[in-house]
């Protein structure tokens, strides 16, 4: 084994992915106790110039038409094929669909260890990771072999995983990748009209603590006096209350806004990583030891539906 850390980046239609940074800034830590490097392991077709700003020491690419975009099978295949040949320290995934889909697959197959879901890494090299939706932090070492660890964000800001100077990239050709069993044919967008809450400086996000979809009348009216516009945690959406463009968290949009008002969230780390790197967060939740609690500069801990008639009607009035 050496003492190298590698990191999947992760990538979609041209843009790579913040958790990929975040990776990378978390390596760093690592590779202070290890004493290795950090190596980013970029997987696709022609995208070569994605490596150009990432925090690594150097880059494995491996440039193949079949890893155009990400199946499950094609980096599996690589990727078990790399980590056997090489035996790096640790291989950090994102805890992302795409990370759980080949992490998963690869602690079985290669009997290797994982981590699952840390958020940040001490000196010595232990892992903190949430468990329990988030209300309990479990510390761990990592045993002395290879050890797969899937990342969440809140530990390290994607900013820290990037770099002015382009990483040495070094090309590896991968072993067959003709039969796969699964190929992507195209991306099902949402339907264009609705609000894009990616560019909006102001959300007012609901969770389960909405209730019912007649209380998401009151959060658009707040949205309404403070000039924002709702957005929604997975829950919110898969009830059919507000669309899928609405959505705030891995499996739907990140978002940046200047002001996230935070009603009725839990905080789960797939609602965290879209929205963690917002400006100023502020949580109503009435769980004193909800996990958003952990990230909010300001909160309350109340029922959301007994502020939010309040809330609006004295923003109304310092309004005029």
């Amino acid at each position: 084994m050496n003492k190298d850390i590698y990191v999947l980046i992760e990538h979609l239609q041209g843009r790579v992915a913040d958790i990929s940074y975040i990776m990378l800034a978390a390596a760093r830590t690592l590779v202070q106790d290890t004493g290795g490097e950090i190596v980013g392991i970029l997987l696709g077709y022609d995208v070569q110039n994605l490596a150009s700003n990432l925090a690594a020491d150097r880059v494995v690419y491996v440039d193949h038409p079949a890893l155009a975009e990400f199946t499950s099978d094609g980096y599996q295949y690589v990727l078990a094929d790399l980590i056997a040949e090489n035996k790096p320290r640790a291989v950090l995934f994102g805890n992302t669909s795409i990370g759980h889909d080949v992490a998963n697959i690869l602690s079985s197959r290669l009997e290797l260890p994982m981590v699952s879901s840390c958020q940040t890494i001490l000196s010595g090299g232990k892992f903190v990771s949430q468990i329990c939706g988030g209300k309990i932090m479990a510390e761990t070492s990592p045993p002395g072999m290879t050890t797969l660890v899937t990342m969440i964000p809140g530990g390290f800001k994607p900013e820290e995983g990037q770099s002015e100077t382009a990483p040495n990239i070094i090309t590896y050709t991968p072993p067959a990748l003709d039969d796969l069993r699964v190929s992507v044919k195209g991306y099902v967008e949402p339907e264009p009209g609705d609000v894009d809450i990616t560019k909006e400086p102001i959300l007012i996000a609901v969770g389960r603590g909405i209730q019912n979809q007649d209380n998401i009348e009151l959060a658009e009216e707040l949205a309404k006096a403070i000039g924002g516009v709702v957005c929604a945690s997975r829950p919110v959406v898969d009830q059919g209350w507000l669309p899928i463009s609405r959505l705030v968290g891995k499996s739907g949009n990140k978002v940046k806004p200047k002001l996230y008002l935070a009603l009725g969230i839990s905080g789960a780390p797939e609602h965290v990583e879209g929205m963690v790197d917002s400006n100023t967060i502020i949580a109503i939740n009435s769980d004193a030891t909800a996990p958003i609690f952990d990230i909010a500069k300001y909160g309350a801990v109340i029922d959301m539906l007994d502020l939010i008639e309040v809330l609006t009607e004295q923003i109304q009035a310092a309004k005029g």
